[in-house]
């Protein structure tokens, strides 16, 4: 489908906001494909849902590429395409919940925060902070943590948590899931892998798993821990 940009806003050097206009479906984790080009780049970007309302879909992207490139240029009243929202998104909160985010990762936890609105919220940045005021806006009352340098997980105790959704770096994914084991806490990643059609067809996101070789855009980007293969996923 066509959608109207509202908004392309520079947050800081290279990361954007992007808003469109009209009613989107879609949970916290979910993804989009998106694309503002006709023929190069060959593939469209899949990019996580960061807030929704009735009226507008947004997108927090960082410029890595041709095709986010061009997704920065566009203004106001331009259009592009959008296909989805697809993949599994973040399960349901079971129990007391942490959504732990680090860097670009914090992209999906803004809707999962609102959908989740007794779960604790974790951001660390290795430099300055970014997007953290629309998560102060609906933690107003507590329940978020920020860090800028350092380690978000250093803030982190997961034995005080039932579930724990993560999005961020492989490394900090890796460390989480260390500190996690034998916490007691269920902890859910969501990966990040390059795909081309976003609905399976083309096997490009192959996720190595223990039960068998699964896909990213249809088998998650969330999975539990327990089906994460982080030396696979830092081959990215």
């Amino acid at each position: 489908m066509q959608a109207v940009v509202v908004n392309n806003e520079p947050l800081m050097e290279g990361i954007y906001r992007l808003t469109l206009e009209g009613r989107h479906g879609g949970k916290a984790g979910q993804f989009y494909m998106l694309r503002c080009w006709d023929s190069f780049p060959l593939l469209s970007r899949p990019i996580s849902i960061h807030d929704l309302s009735e009226d507008s879909i947004t997108f927090l992207y960082r410029v890595h590429g041709g095709g986010t490139e061009l997704l920065s240029k566009l203004l106001p009243g331009n259009s592009l395409t959008l296909e989805g929202p697809y993949g599994n998104g973040f399960p349901s909160p079971q129990g007391r919940t942490a959504l732990v985010g680090g860097g670009m990762g914090i992209a999906p936890l803004l809707l999962a925060a609102k959908e989740m609105p007794e779960a604790d919220v974790y951001l660390g940045y290795s430099g300055e902070a970014f997007a953290e005021s629309s998560f102060r806006s609906i933690r107003s009352s507590g329940g978020l943590t920020i860090i800028s340098g350092g380690t978000i997980l250093d803030s982190l105790e997961p034995h005080r948590y039932d579930t724990i959704m993560t999005c961020g770096p492989v490394p900090m994914m890796e460390e989480l899931a260390r500190r996690c084991a034998g916490s007691g806490a269920s902890l859910y990643v969501s990966v990040e892998k390059r795909m081309a059609c976003g609905i399976g067809a083309c096997n490009g996101c192959a996720v190595e798993t223990p039960s068998g070789i699964k896909k990213a855009c249809v088998d998650g980007p969330v999975f539990p821990v327990e089906e994460v293969n982080f030396h696979d996923l830092a081959l990215l």
